[in-house]
Parts: structure tokens; C-alpha cells; sequence
């Protein structure tokens, strides 16, 4: 039997109500979040009781983390690098001798994926005493390294199984700053890579310079580009760079002197120029400090530069078109000498590494104004300086 039309205006709500709820199915994205591994490096041989690199799994929903413990023992993995495939590792031995050398060395290591354990591939000499950065390149091909006491740079293949080949390229650096203490001799204290993969940019804390190396991805080599640097104040100490994620501006925050130093970034030439230096300090702060670690928020909005001595991380407004910098504030860590932190893969939380109070204090980011704000979970830890994040599978 036909339906009548008032069977149709009797039917017709019912129908839109399920052609609605079944349109707004498709349409919405499912919410979902992954979790992580966090692993933190650490000192050993300071008199903590710290044994090598310590993991985490990280739930960002809740803000949830449950300690794996001891993922791998090794000697002062004080900076780590993931590789881009996130099943390798990689880990400076911050050390001023490794096998009767006077060199340090890089550990590589391979995640077990299930449950978060290292596995140790194999170690190889970092080319220079006390390796304290290092970064993998944008095809995991090669791992770069800086050596601090060294002060020289070296990239190293990184074969199939991620184990570490010989070194590929060594730049031994030469010339000192004009403190006699801290800079006596050349210092390289990072080493990063433009997104492109086309350039290297060291910081030289012992020279006030950041260095630019041409980076050839098929060979692994490093030479030097023109113009080959840019020059710090004197006396300032560059330590870590950071580019926008855009691009197109670099940051170099200064140990010794603690600020940042904006530049332009010139992409197709691999040139930095100088915008602003502006200071991580509150005014009036007196005490003795050194700046530490930098980073820009995933969003290009916001830039964090972490201070040891006043124990703080000083929060930036980025200028989009500009690139410089406006101080937000400055938030005590809760803790001492924040030598490392890390903005979460959700862009939602900093973990703030105090490496002298022995603890990890996780803050959140407020995504409009970039403030920051304690949320109470903290991680007990022996002298913490470095924290990376995995996606678990």
C-alpha cells in the first residue's frame, strides 16, 4: 500500500533526525590522542644515583605517566636524538675518554616498541671529548654529533639495523673568546639542521659564534658555507639553536649572557642576519645565571628559553611577520637548574628538567597566550638533562 501524505509528514521528522545523526558521524573527527614513551637522559657520574636512560609511558589525555624505569644502561646520556622511524635512539656519553681515547662517544640503540626498553646496538667515538648534542638528519641516514671539550663536530652513517658507522665527516674548530675562564678554546655546544636538510647550524660557546656547514645528505660531509657564521656579543656563550617553524627566523639562546638572539633565516643561502637580543632575565635579577634550553611552540606563536640561577623558563611572544621577540613572563620551575625542557608532541604540556633539585615538573600551555601554569604531576629523578618523546605503536 502507497503511504499516504500523512504518512510522509508523520515520517519526515524521523528521517531527517537520522539522516542528521548519521552525516555528523562521517563529518566528526575522531578524537584520539596517542601515547608516548618519554626518555630522559641523564647524568651518572655526578654524584647522583642516576645509571643511564630512564622511560616513561606518557598518556597526554589525562596527563598520565607510569615509570618504565632503567631503560638502558650507559654513562652520562646527557642529550638523545630519535630517529625519524622512531624505532632507534641515539645517545651522547658525555665523557672526556672513551676506550683509551681522548673522545666521547654516541650510543645507538634500539626501542622495543612493546615495552619501551633500550637494546644497545653499539657505541663508536665521538670524535672529541665531552659529546654533548646530537641530532639525526631529515633522511636517518646520518647522526650528527658536537663535542663540547672537543669542541669540533662530526656526522656519522646510520646503517639499515641503526647501528652507527664510522664517521663520515670531523670539523675540528679553532680560536678562543674573550673569557678566559669559559672560552679558552673552541666549544661546540649544538648542532641542528635547516628543515631542507641542506645546512648545519653549530653553536660555538667557546668562539661566540654560530657556525653554518653545508651538509651533503648523499655523502654526509660538512663544509663550510659563505657566509660561514654569525657572530655573538662578546662574552654571550651561544648554546642551542632553534628554527621557526616557518622558516624563515633562527634563535640562538646565549648561555653566558643570557638572552636570545633572533635572526632572519635565508633558506636558500643558509644565511642567518641578526634581528634583536633580548634578555632572559628579570629585570632587577642580580644573581649569577646560565641560560639553558630554547624552543619555539609548534604553533610559531610562542618562544620558551629556560634559565639555570634564577630556575626559570621566560616565555616569548613571536612576532609572525617580524620574528621578534616580546617577553611574556617568567615562571619559576619549581626546582633547580632547569637544563633542559620539552614542549610535548600535543603542543599542550612543557616537561621542565631540573637537573640539580632532581625532578621533572610538567606545566601547561595556555595555546592563546603561551602562559604557563603547573599541573601538579612531577617526576622523581636523578639529575634529569634531557627528555624525548616516542609514539607508542
Amino acid at each position: 500500500m502507497n503511504p499516504t501524505p500523512t504518512s510522509f509528514r508523520t515520517l519526515a521528522p524521523l528521517v531527517t533526525f537520522f539522516l542528521l545523526i548519521v552525516c555528523v558521524a562521517v563529518a566528526a573527527p575522531t578524537a584520539h590522542k596517542d601515547n608516548y614513551f618519554v626518555y630522559v637522559g641523564t647524568y651518572t657520574e655526578e654524584g647522583g644515583t642516576s645509571k643511564g636512560i630512564y622511560a616513561y609511558r606518557f598518556d597526554p589525555d589525562d596527563v598520565k605517566l607510569t615509570s618504565i624505569g632503567l631503560a638502558a644502561q650507559t654513562i652520562n646520556p646527557s642529550f638523545l636524538a630519535v630517529h625519524p622511524n622512531d624505532r632507534f635512539i641515539y645517545a651522547v656519553n658525555e665523557v672526556g675518554k672513551y676506550g683509551g681515547q681522548k673522545s666521547g662517544a654516541v650510543s645507538a640503540f634500539a626501542i622495543d616498541r612493546a615495552t619501551g626498553k633500550l637494546t644497545l646496538l653499539n657505541q663508536v667515538t665521538s670524535g672529541g671529548a665531552d659529546p654533548c648534542y646530537v641530532t639525526v638528519d631529515k633522511t636517518g641516514k646520518y647522526l650528527l654529533v658536537a663535542n663540547y671539550t672537543g669542541g669540533s663536530v662530526a656526522a656519522f652513517p646510520i646503517l639499515a639495523d641503526g647501528r652507527l658507522g664510522e664517521a663520515s665527516a670531523f670539523i675540528q674548530h679553532t680560536g678562543h673568546g674573550t673569557n678566559p675562564q669559559r672560552q679558552e678554546g673552541p666549544h661546540a655546544h649544538s648542532i641542528d639542521l635547516s628543515p631542507d636538510n641542506r645546512f648545519a647550524i653549530v653553536d660555538d660557546l667557546g668562539l661566540d659564534e654560530t657556525l653554518v656547514y653545508k651538509f651533503d645528505s648523499a655523502k654526509g660531509s660538512l663544509t663550510s658555507n659563505d657566509p660561514p657564521l654569525a657572530k655573538a656579543d662578546s662574552g654571550a656563550g651561544p648554546r642551542h639553536f632553534v628554527l621557526h617553524p616557518n622558516g624563515k627566523f633562527g634563535y640562538v639562546i646565549n648561555e653566558m649572557g643570557s638572552t636570545v638572539s633572533a635572526f632572519s633565516f635565508d633558506a636558500a643561502g643558509g644565511v642567518l642576519r641578526p634581528l634583536q637580543t633580548i634578555s632572559t632575565l628579570p629585570k632587577g635579577f642580580a644573581g649569577h645565571n646560565d641560560a639553558a634550553e630554547i624552543q619555539v611552540h609548534p604553533s610559531g606563536k610562542f618562544l620558551y628559553a629556560s634559565n639555570r640561577g634564577h630556575d626559570s623558563i621566560a616565555v616569548f611572544a613571536i612576532d609572525p611577520n617580524q620574528g621578534t621577540l616580546t617577553l611574556v613572563e617568567h615562571v619559576l620551575t619549581k626546582g633547580q637548574s632547569p637544563r633542559d625542557f620539552a614542549i610535548d608532541p600535543t603542543g599542550t604540556l612543557i616537561f621542565a628538567a631540573n637537573e640539580k633539585s632532581e625532578n621533572i615538573v610538567i606545566f601547561r600551555i595556555n595555546a592563546r597566550t603561551g602562559r604557563l601554569t603547573p599541573t601538579g604531576k612531577v617526576l622523581d629523578l636523578s639529575q634529569p638533562v634531557c627528555v624525548k618523546f616516542v609514539p607508542i605503536e
